[in-house]
């Protein structure tokens, strides 16, 4: 590698402010401050709420249709 224009890579440990989990990888930045992580996030726990869209839109629908009938 050439010299004095590569970043300075550093050890970061980082804790999660969600969940506290620790961890610790490679940066060019010396302090990360995250909020949510693996750990903690629903997406990677199993606990995500699936949304029920289509009846959702239903419901908009169905409530918006008594103005478009007074017009």
């Amino acid at each position: 590698m050439k010299k004095n224009i590569h970043p300075n890579y550093y050890q970061v440990n980082v804790v999660c402010g969600g969940c506290g989990a620790n961890f610790s990888f490679g940066s060019t930045s010396e302090n990360l401050n995250i909020s949510i992580c693996s750990e903690c996030h629903p997406f990677y726990t199993g606990q995500q709420k699936v949304m029920d869209l289509e009846g959702r839109v239903d419901k908009f629908k169905a409530k918006y249709a008594k103005f478009q009938n007074k017009k």
